[in-house]
């Protein structure tokens, strides 16, 4: 009977410093920081602490307009920005949508409006951003005019982009589209007129940069021209925008009246935030139509 109560006994100790070392790790887990994450999914600023965000981009000049401009504009609201670079146009969307992520900045309205239908994602803009355009560029022709019957232009094939390249050619009068079609929904079939017999292929947009050399022509979206060093003064042409193609920042729709997405609203229209990117190396992109 002893050798009985002395058994329990032991067991009750055990339990007991168990449960004393789980209290002092509950203890520690929760001891104060100076930071806080977005895990939970709260885009809330939380007073005396720093809200850490993560922003999707792709490879071009918007991972650095974030750590250049935005960011820093956004530190005294409590937010601290940091960028995770995608190679292509569909991941940051889907890890957006996912909370991998909690932004990004990559892609114009017309593709976001496609992208999320196609995809049942419910994603929302903040607004626009200054945009380098889509530039028609060679390294065989110097200029519109010199290009050649049966050239080979390749452009992007996903579904906005690829509209937004027609366009650009029509834009110069290169194709005709044919009178009845959605521009942003237009396709290679939906060309009436090609005086020129151009050849159109279709590639990843992040191989048109790279198809300069081995094209006649290629139509390069301006974050990829940027990312290969591709200068807009030396494009045979540049894309006239309007507000379809001016990039947007994204966040998941049920962020959009958090605080951050309250903060980035504001400043997107903010005299502070024109007036640092006249101060900066974007001062050229096309200006957003909401200005």
């Amino acid at each position: 009977m002893t050798t009985i109560l002395k058994k329990k006994t032991g067991i009750k100790r055990a339990l007991a410093a168990v449960l004393a070392a789980a209290t002092l790790i509950s203890v520690a887990a929760c001891g104060s920081s100076n930071s806080s994450s977005t895990s939970n999914g709260s885009l809330n600023a939380s007073k005396g602490k720093t809200t850490k965000i993560t922003v999707g981009v792709c490879p071009g000049p918007y991972g650095d307009m974030i750590d250049k401009v935005i960011g820093p504009l956004l530190k005294d609201d409590g937010f601290e920005l940091k960028t995770k670079l995608f190679n292509d146009y569909v991941q940051p969307d889907k890890a957006l949508a996912s909370g991998s992520i909690q932004a990004n900045l990559m892609q114009h309205i017309n593709y976001l409006n496609k992208f999320t239908k196609d995809n049942n994602l419910d994603l929302t803009s903040l607004g626009q951003v200054p945009t380098l355009g889509l530039g028609i560029y060679s390294n065989k022709y110097k200029s519109i005019k010199d290009i050649k019957d049966g050239s080979t232009v390749s452009i992007a094939a996903d579904g906005s982009n690829l509209a937004r390249s027609l366009g650009v050619l029509e834009q110069q009068g290169l194709v005709t589209l044919k009178g009845d079609v959605d521009s942003t929904k237009a396709s290679v079939n939906d060309i009436k007129d090609n005086p020129k017999n151009l050849k159109i292929k279709t590639l990843d947009a992040a191989q048109l940069a790279r198809s300069v050399d081995t094209v006649d022509v290629a139509l390069v979206p301006g974050n990829f021209a940027w990312a290969a060093g591709l200068k807009p003064s030396e494009a045979l042409a540049m894309e006239k925008q309007d507000e379809g193609v001016i990039n947007v920042f994204v966040v998941n729709t049920k962020d959009a009246d958090s605080d951050f997405g309250k903060a980035v609203k504001k400043l997107l229209s903010s005299q502070e935030f024109k007036d640092a990117i006249a101060k900066s190396e974007f001062k050229d992109f096309g200006k957003p139509t909401t200005w």
